[in-house]
């Protein structure tokens, strides 16, 4: 069986659509009162960001704008279940969640920043701590530590990343 050609944008289309994905399925999330809702919700939005799919657009907001207006849809749908939230709630949650993003956003943006003014020792030390899948007392003895030694260090360096990102956040507001 052959397999149907590709569109021009199927590739943009999905690097867009994996870089917002996990704040497309927050923001669908955070307007309706089950995961599984909202799982059947976004299947209903990519199919239509899919289709409507152009490249010129501001993807995220466009994205957030088709989220928004499926999950009014459903609720629509959904009217004579007492437990569904009215258009209004819907739209100010919409919008509550659109702003918090935005602020998980701009805090991960700094934290990069500060992570790459960190020197490379602890910065490579925290990169690795965290990543997915990470022991601690495997990590402290390849490093020739004892865990509490290496928890003590971490926590210096999350300190120092803390302290940055605040300042950072506390100058940009000022400007």
């Amino acid at each position: 069986m052959s397999q149907p050609p590709e569109s021009p944008q199927h590739e943009p289309f999905l690097r867009l659509y994996a870089e917002h994905e996990a704040a497309l399925h927050t923001f669908v999330r955070s307007m309706l009162p089950s995961r599984e809702e909202a799982a059947e919700v976004l299947q209903d939005v990519i199919v239509v960001l899919w289709q409507k799919f152009d490249l010129a657009q501001d993807f995220k907001k466009w994205a957030f704008g088709v989220a928004r207006l499926e999950v009014l849809k459903f609720l629509q749908a959904r009217k004579r279940d007492r437990h569904v939230f009215d258009d209004e709630l819907v739209n100010r949650l919409a919008d509550r969640a659109a702003l918090h993003e935005q602020g998980v956003m701009t805090r991960r943006e700094v934290l990069e920043g500060c992570l790459q003014k960190l020197p490379t020792a602890q910065r490579e030390l925290a990169l690795s701590a965290y990543t997915k899948g990470t022991r601690m007392d495997d990590l402290a003895a390849r490093r020739g530590q004892t865990p509490m030694s290496l928890y003590k260090l971490l926590h210096r360096i999350r300190l120092a990343l803390l302290d940055c990102v605040e300042r950072t956040l506390a100058e940009e507001a000022h400007t």
